[in-house]
């Protein structure tokens, strides 16, 4: 292999090093939410579909909040822009940053 050549697997390696990175950031920047969601030992049902499901239904509130925004007459929009897009990007770190407990929390799942 010639020296400027760049082997594959070490990309991939840096590119989940660096996800790895980031991950541990935003855990560390919404720790309150996360806390509060994975804290206590109780029994739950975790599926893999309710991380998915998640992550669907989170797109679709970043949807609807993109759409009120656009469609907006008045100000009077800016409330569900709001609530629907907070819903939406909370949704979305969970699903992506939160450990299986705090997915079963979201979705109210318990033994």
């Amino acid at each position: 292999m010639k020296p400027h050549q760049v082997n594959a697997f070490e990309d991939l390696r840096s590119i989940s090093v660096n996800i790895v990175a980031m991950k541990a950031l935003v855990r560390k920047l919404f720790a309150p939410l996360f806390t509060r969601l994975e804290a206590g030992d109780e029994a739950y049902v975790y599926r893999r579909s309710s991380r998915v499901i998640l992550y669907v239904v989170s797109l679709l509130f970043l949807f609807l909040a993109s759409l009120s925004l656009v469609l907006a007459t008045s100000i009077d929009y800016l409330f569900p822009t709001l609530v629907f897009g907070v819903a939406g990007l909370f949704g979305l770190l969970i699903a992506w940053a939160g450990a299986d407990i705090a997915v079963a929390r979201i979705w109210g799942s318990r033994k």
